[in-house]
């Protein structure tokens, strides 16, 4: 006997999957802002930081880069209580793709900051920039244009990952996936539709950032003092360059 689709048995139940879809925004969008946030600041350290500091910040990202998501998802939810913090299902889920897309953020941005030239630095300490200057416009806004793409596919890949937040009963969209499923029977119906749910999501999310990066990363013209900086290290290259 053959299966007969019955994609209509789902139909009632399309807001609650709706309402997953906002949930697994909310928590991707907050969680990756907060991750970003996070990117920096180690960033930051790895370049300007004391050495216990920036042993503190290697040990950070190891660990959350080396463990699977969902047992950080555990520690969050279920072992921070045994130390009197306790977070419902949204703060938990919220932590943890905070602290996992940071760690990643963080050695992301660590690669491209290691790659600048040494004369940036030197150029930029001849025009009596501060060490945050030198930081927010030497180093991480050219670091920024060389790995938004990078950052960009880790920030998909940090909302795909959400799905595993229905272990602790967060309703977002696998969570939603479930309940339908269990309310219809209709298995292949409630996760083709899921399946397109992620994939359309992470589309539109996709050209979203690639838009985003465009107008504010890597089509902006860099400061002044940048571009300075920039023009007093080329030149200086030109000047040593033996003549012919």
């Amino acid at each position: 006997m053959s299966y007969q689709f019955d994609f209509g048995a789902i139909a009632p139940y399309l807001p609650l999957l709706a309402q997953g879809v906002a949930m697994t925004l909310a928590i991707s969008v907050a969680g990756g802002l907060g991750g970003f946030a996070l990117s920096i600041a180690g960033a930051w350290i790895h370049a300007e930081g004391k050495p216990a500091a920036r042993a503190l910040v290697r040990m950070y990202v190891e660990i959350f880069r080396n463990t699977p998501f969902l047992i950080q998802l555990f520690f969050i939810f279920f072992g921070l209580p045994q130390l009197h913090i306790k977070l419902d299902a949204t703060d938990a889920a919220l932590l943890a793709v905070m602290v996992n897309f940071g760690a990643y953020g963080t050695e992301i941005l660590r690669g491209a900051i290691a790659a600048t030239a040494r004369g940036q630095h030197e150029a930029a300490a001849s025009l009596a920039m501060t060490r945050l200057q030198t930081f927010r416009h030497v180093l991480l806004r050219p670091a920024l244009q060389k790995v938004w793409p990078a950052l960009t596919s880790q920030f998909i890949i940090m909302m795909l990952t959400t799905s595993v937040c229905s272990q602790i009963a967060l309703m977002e969209i696998s969570h939603a996936a479930d309940f339908i499923q269990g309310r219809t029977f209709r298995s292949f119906e409630t996760y083709a539709a899921t399946t397109l749910t992620y994939l359309l999501l992470a589309i539109v999310l996709r050209y979203a950032l690639r838009a985003l990066g465009h107008r504010y990363v890597t089509a902006r013209a860099m400061p002044r003092r940048a571009g300075l900086a920039s023009s007093r290290m080329s030149g200086a290259s030109r000047a040593t360059r033996p003549a012919r």
